[in-house]
């Protein structure tokens, strides 16, 4: 049981300075040994607005923003009108009394009202409230002042000394100030941890690709997705990887393709909008049997949608992309952990079944900050190329690309290795590359060559780790799920225990191959299902149930851009076991 858990929310307008602070806070966590983990609700333009960062810390490991605040930081005013009402007793508020009019708190709320014109003095920055608020919540924690200056000077040390000076200046007056003034927060941070790394859902992708080999990356900055292109831009001359940010997805994928059939590991990532782009050319590398890795990022839709809201409504846009029947790898990872311990498997099977793989996230697990366990990442995986012709041989001179054989994997020679010269085009073709449509179709051509990418499909589902069910195996509910409601499931399951339910979880990560067999034993054998999702229509639930014919008992289904939280998952199960509605739709209160 968690002794210290506590949640901090950060609310301002664009143009504040909200990543700053919730960076501070992030580094003083982790190097205390505190796990974290920061979701920020935010708004896709660049000043004003609403956005409200929420970092959630705790001596274990948690993984999702939690159900409630505990110390609310107000940077303006719309912060705190919006916000007010939902702290309760126990809690605490922050804000700018120079600019800041608290309003009536709730019976044991602690306002904590802070001068920043006198603590930072005449002509000080308008982000120094930031500073302010900072060390007032580290005083509040029992965090030392010491810790909170070391993360100062890192946060600012590609800034002037006398920035950074001013800011320790600032803190340090602001953290006395509390002292003299407010009362500690009822949980202190406990300290002598073991440190833990911080970093965001797309810099594990992009880590996760560099290490499995990737030395060509491209793509058209598209939020969610974006952090991957900073993350490999910033690291590509170290690590050798060739990084090109083109000028729009339909090129992007053509590129990423065309490295990809000269040998070079490969990769690029969007979002909705521009993966639609990309679905002709997904198409290309089924036909020509080119591996190559596409992220999608999903954010809410449809058209440029919500572009800075989470999502889970891609899913039939990945199962269906490109038009004919073709093999493809899908999967939708979990969290940033399991993304990069996956990430390097996908490239090995990609390369190995000659397919394009398509790897779904989404805004909740790119976007997101957190730490983590340096021991649990592996930075030198297992890197397999598969049948890949990389000098001349034996087979020189008589060598068929697209050769017929019982798996339907034929051996791939990179383009210009002597004796091996072959054609690859978009078109269906023979086993030597050569067109069928050239003179004539010959229909038992067709279908032998398209039945030899197809076998490719059942090897491909032996290698992949079939779903498991986790948890109490007699439990009276069983919550199903795929990608990023995984966390949230889990943390549900914990609030049901504490009420007397027994639940347990279903998850799915590999949506293509499906494991239709394992799946249709495991749902026959639950008492009952309920199935979580992001989106409005059940994407996954009407795939669960063509794929199993399977019809679950519930669902929950959010699609307001939010995520879920534990609370909203364990509600809506209550409710169902009593007799409620099979549909529940969360409705938050609180407007972030």
């Amino acid at each position: 049981m968690s002794k210290f858990d506590y949640v901090i929310s950060i609310g301002g307008a664009a143009g504040q300075g909200i990543a700053t602070p919730g960076n501070i806070l992030a580094r003083l966590f982790a190097r205390q040994g505190i796990h974290m983990y920061a979701y920020n609700a935010y708004q896709s333009i660049i000043r004003g607005g609403h956005s409200f960062l929420t970092v959630r810390c705790s001596d274990k490991l948690v993984r999702t923003h939690g159900d409630v605040i505990d110390l609310m930081i107000c940077l303006n005013q719309d912060t705190m009108d919006r916000h007010l009402e939902h702290m309760s007793e126990g809690t605490a508020v922050i804000y700018n009394s120079n600019t800041i009019n608290p309003g009536e708190p709730a019976d044991g709320v602690q306002l904590c009202p802070m001068d920043v014109g006198k603590l930072a003095g005449k002509g000080a920055n308008k982000l120094m409230q930031n500073t302010v608020a900072i060390a007032v919540a580290c005083q509040l924690l029992g965090i030392q002042f010491s810790a909170l200056e070391e993360v100062i000077n890192f946060q600012f040390s590609g800034k002037s000394e006398e920035l950074i000076a001013e800011n320790v200046r600032v803190a340090k007056s602001a953290y006395d100030h509390s002292v003299a003034t407010f009362q500690p927060a009822s949980q202190q941070m406990p300290t002598g941890g073991e440190p833990l790394a911080v970093w965001r859902g797309n810099e594990a992708f992009a880590m996760a690709a560099a290490g499995a080999g990737v030395k060509f990356y491209c793509a058209y900055p598209m939020s969610p997705s974006t952090g991957i292109l900073h993350w490999m831009a910033e690291n590509a001359r170290e690590l050798g990887i060739m990084v090109r940010q083109v000028e729009d997805e339909i090129s992007v994928i053509c590129m990423a393709i065309g490295a990809a059939h000269a040998g070079c590991r490969s990769m690029c990532a969007t979002s909705g909008g521009g993966f639609a782009l990309m679905t002709e050319a997904i198409g290309e590398a089924g036909m020509m049997e080119i591996p190559v890795v596409v992220v999608d990022v999903q954010r809410a839709g449809p058209s440029t949608g919500v572009p800075t809201k989470t999502e889970q409504g891609d899913l039939w846009q990945a199962l269906g992309a490109s038009q004919g029947d073709f093999p493809k790898l899908i999967l939708a990872p979990s969290s940033p952990l399991d993304g990069f311990q996956t990430i390097p498997e996908v490239f090995n099977l990609t390369d190995k079944y000659q397919l394009p793989a398509i790897i779904l996230s989404d805004l909740l697990i790119s976007d997101e900050t957190s730490t983590i366990d340096p021991k649990l990442l592996d930075m030198h995986p297992i890197i397999d190329r598969g049948e890949l012709i990389t000098k001349a041989g034996e087979e020189a001179g008589s060598y068929e690309r697209y050769k017929f054989t019982d798996s339907g994997i034929s051996p791939r020679a990179l383009p210009g290795i002597p004796g091996y010269e072959h054609v690859v085009a978009s078109d269906e073709q023979m086993p030597s590359g050569i067109l069928i449509s050239d003179e004539f179709t010959h229909p038992h051509k067709r279908r032998a060559m398209l039945e030899k990418r197809q076998r490719k499909m059942d090897g491909l589902l032996a290698e992949l780790a079939p779903p498991v069910i986790t948890g109490a195996p007699d439990a009276e509910v069983t919550l199903v799920g795929w990608g990023s409601t995984a966390d949230v499931i889990q943390e549900s399951i914990e609030q049901l225990a504490a009420a007397g339910i027994v639940a347990n979880h279903l998850h799915f990560k590999w949506m293509v191959p499906f494991h239709a067999d394992e799946a249709t034993e495991l749902l026959s054998s639950c008492k009952r299902t309920i199935i979580v999702e992001n989106n409005y229509t059940g994407l996954f639930h009407r795939y669960l149930r063509g794929e199993t014919g399977f019809t679950v008992d519930g669902h929950i289904r959010k699609y307001d851009g939010e995520p879920f939280k534990p609370h909203h998952i364990t509600a809506a199960v209550q409710d169902q076991l009593a007799g409620g509605d099979a549909i529940s739709v969360p409705y938050e209160e609180i407007i972030v």
